[in-house]
């Protein structure tokens, strides 16, 4: 049996029989592994509740036919408890971890860009410093960079002409020049491409000045391209609480 350790996020959890649990983890050198717990479900269980989706976790596991099987796990971060009594950023959460799971498809491939984003954004949310609906679009954002996937915002996303350019068409791949705008480009505020590029490149004294209409198209925006790109619905994402807590501070759009 060969014995491995690594550090990983809980995504999700399956039951498995009476007592046991299949749990799906994005780690830090091994990428997405599924490995059984053996007894987790039982009330005496000493480990059970440290892998619960959320939670950041060190475990060692040995290679079984078709299943890993867990034979330790600690906690390194409980981000769990941060989450779950708040209705937003328990949502948010649920949609980060579905989207991580989804982007890495392959098991047992290394994916440390993701593992590295999965973290920041939970322990963002979990932390309570960020808007949680800003939170949850940096982290779409950053790994639509890492799928290659990101809109282009600023430069012709076909032409590569430099911007700025007032149309946006998804298909085509963000922002579009006149030349190349295809039917049925929408044309953006001049704050939601300034709110992108912000969450894009974390400069969260703009994003986070930004008024909660600007914050509402943002979304919209990010969602759809995320969801066209990944050529399926995020069943988390409906449930997703756009509540946005806005700061005083206002943002002027250069000239």
């Amino acid at each position: 049996m060969a014995l491995y350790r690594d550090t990983g996020v809980v995504l999700r959890v399956q039951k498995l029989g009476e007592a046991d649990r299949i749990i799906t983890l994005l780690t830090r050198r091994y990428g997405k592994i599924r490995a059984v717990a053996k007894g987790v479900r039982r009330t005496k269980s000493r480990w059970g509740a440290r892998l619960e989706p959320f939670n950041h976790v060190d475990v060692q596991c040995y290679t079984g036919r078709s299943l890993d099987i867990v034979t330790q796990a600690e906690t390194v971060d409980a981000f769990g408890a941060g989450l779950v009594n708040d209705y937003s950023r328990y949502t948010a959460g649920c949609a980060i971890l579905e989207t991580a799971d989804r982007l890495v498809a392959e098991e047992g491939e290394p994916a440390l860009r993701v593992y590295l984003l999965l973290v920041g954004a939970i322990r963002a949310l979990a932390g309570r410093e960020r808007d949680a609906s800003l939170v949850l679009d940096a982290f779409f954002l950053r790994a639509m960079t890492h799928a290659g996937w990101a809109p282009a915002i600023n430069d012709c996303a076909r032409c590569a002409e430099p911007g700025p350019h007032p149309a946006f068409n998804i298909a085509a791949g963000g922002a579009v020049c006149q030349v190349c705008r295809p039917p049925g480009s929408i044309t953006p505020s001049r704050e939601t491409y300034l709110l992108l590029d912000a969450l894009l490149h974390g400069d969260w004294d703009v994003a986070d000045a930004m008024g909660a209409a600007t914050r509402r198209d943002t979304s919209g925006l990010v969602a759809a391209h995320l969801q066209w790109h990944m050529e399926r619905q995020l069943r988390s994402l409906p449930l997703v609480e756009r509540r946005a807590v806005v700061a005083r501070a206002t943002v002027v759009p250069p000239p």
